[in-house]
């Protein structure tokens, strides 16, 4: 289960000498460099500065982010972490079925891992807005690691199950200091020009380990004959994760300390309350994932509805990260959005209208393809929300509004899960499918009404007006 977030590919090898490298941050400083440092803000002093390569100054350039030695570390990292996660899901979901034959076994597995989250993300965002957010990601990614390893000497030695479920609590705290920490340490890496370009090849990433992750998991697990291997191969990912974040050269830049209190915990929903904007595009994320149930009832759908059994949910359950995989490669290549707020807001919207052809489709081929646009358009919010978090964002916030972030947006995947099952509990799949899809739509409206930035928005950088 080790994530990481905003990372990092492996394209363009132009490479930046060590000084450049050290340079790279805005107010980065070290007593031992005798190199100037030099700061540059945007108007909300969110922006971190990065010497440009000569090539990465063309806004063009799709391959931009890549020429940062720090960001292809850190995708890779991103790569190595979301594909063990995956294969980790497969495994012990596999695992506690087998041992259990019980369905209330694996709601468990969700609930344990979800609580740490909404509990301590607060406290990691401020912790992440204190210290070393470089540090946190390579102490949470080397606890993380332990714990796989734990889950592996538990499996081989089938273990108490209580010992299992403590491991994946743990492993929710781990990732509820982690995500904060690595979301706000993309702007130490890559300057702000190239956030959106950046947040398209970590989406890339991420979706492309999520397609590979859950079948090569089960490839392990049918080769090998259990999921102790699957949980080694998790740890090591783990590993490669922790080296290859420590090898990030550019530093933290150095900010105020700030007392924890009551009030400093809540700064980020503070920021986000005053930024219309971030919240905005995080209420409709929000609701998004929670109405548009689609992917929890899928197989309902390959079962009773479309009736193409164990392998059409396999290709159902591919189709949205396919569809989010070639969205973000086409991100990566186009050039910056000129009306992001409506750009967000009309594929939002198609969310919602292929959510209800979905729910209405008894073709197998129609609904692949509403599935893969789904997770097209769901890959433009994403890298849209992704990008203002980074521009709007003040330095000294970031690790808070990232937790905000996590808490709703993380916590709504599982929240969405659970309203779907009632719903097509009490009116049937089709219904609920339906219903979450016009819900969404009703959202897209209220929010374009009740926010007219978000109308407004043009570009991400914020360096334009965003009046009409």
């Amino acid at each position: 289960m080790v994530k990481v977030n905003g990372g990092l590919g492996k394209a363009g090898e132009a490479e930046q000498p060590a000084a450049t490298a050290h340079a790279a941050m805005t107010g980065a400083h070290d007593t031992h460099d005798t190199h100037d440092m030099h700061d540059t803000a945007n108007d909300t002093g969110a922006r971190a500065t990065v010497a440009l390569p000569d090539a990465a100054r063309d806004e063009h350039d799709a391959y931009a982010a890549l020429r940062y030695p720090d960001f292809r570390r850190l995708l890779v990292g991103r790569f190595l972490g979301t594909l063990g996660e995956q294969m980790l899901t497969v495994a012990i979901g596999w695992e506690l079925y087998l041992r259990t034959r019980s369905a209330l076994a694996l709601g468990l597995v969700g609930l344990v891992q979800v609580l740490p989250v909404i509990v301590l993300s607060l406290f990691a965002g401020q912790i992440a807005d204190r210290y070393d957010r470089k540090r946190i990601v390579v102490l949470s990614q080397a606890g993380l690691a332990v714990c796989s390893f734990g889950l592996a000497l538990l499996s081989a030695q089938q273990g108490p199950l209580l010992l299992i479920y403590g491991c994946l609590f743990l492993i929710g705290v781990g990732v509820a200091f982690n995500d904060p920490a690595s979301s706000s340490l993309l702007p130490q890496i890559v300057p702000a020009e190239q956030f959106a370009n950046a947040a398209a090849w970590s989406s890339s990433s991420w979706q492309l380990a999520a397609v590979i992750g859950p079948a090569l998991g089960g490839g392990v697990i049918a080769l090998l004959g259990g999921a102790t291997s699957v949980y080694l191969i998790n740890a090591l990912a783990g590993v490669a994760v922790v080296v290859l974040v420590a090898s990030i050269r550019s530093r933290q830049a150095a900010r105020k300390s700030e007392e924890i209190t009551m009030r400093s915990l809540l700064a980020g929903i503070a920021f986000l309350r005053r930024t219309p904007v971030l919240l905005a595009a995080i209420t409709l994320d929000l609701f998004a994932v929670l109405l548009g149930g689609a992917t929890t009832l899928m197989p309902i759908f390959a079962t009773d509805i479309l009736h193409v059994g164990a392998t059409g949910l396999g290709l159902l359950r591919a189709a949205p990260s396919v569809g989010a995989v070639v969205m973000a490669l086409t991100l990566a290549h186009l050039p910056p959005f000129r009306r992001a707020g409506r750009t967000l807001l009309v594929a939002v919207a198609g969310f919602g209208v292929a959510t209800i052809v979905f729910g209405i489709s008894h073709s197998f081929l129609l609904s692949l393809l509403m599935l893969a646009l789904l997770g097209a358009l769901d890959n433009i919010s994403v890298v849209i929300r992704s990008t203002l978090l980074l521009t709007r964002t003040p330095d000294e916030m970031r690790g808070r509004t990232a937790a905000v972030n996590l808490v709703f947006v993380g916590s709504s995947n599982e929240l969405g899960g659970f309203e779907s099952g009632v719903v097509a509990a009490l009116f049937g799949p089709v219904l609920a499918v339906v219903a979450g899809g016009i819900g969404t739509v009703l959202v897209v409206a209220a929010v374009a009404w009740r926010w007219p930035e978000m109308r407004r928005l043009k570009r991400l950088d914020g360096l334009h007006d965003e009046a009409e």
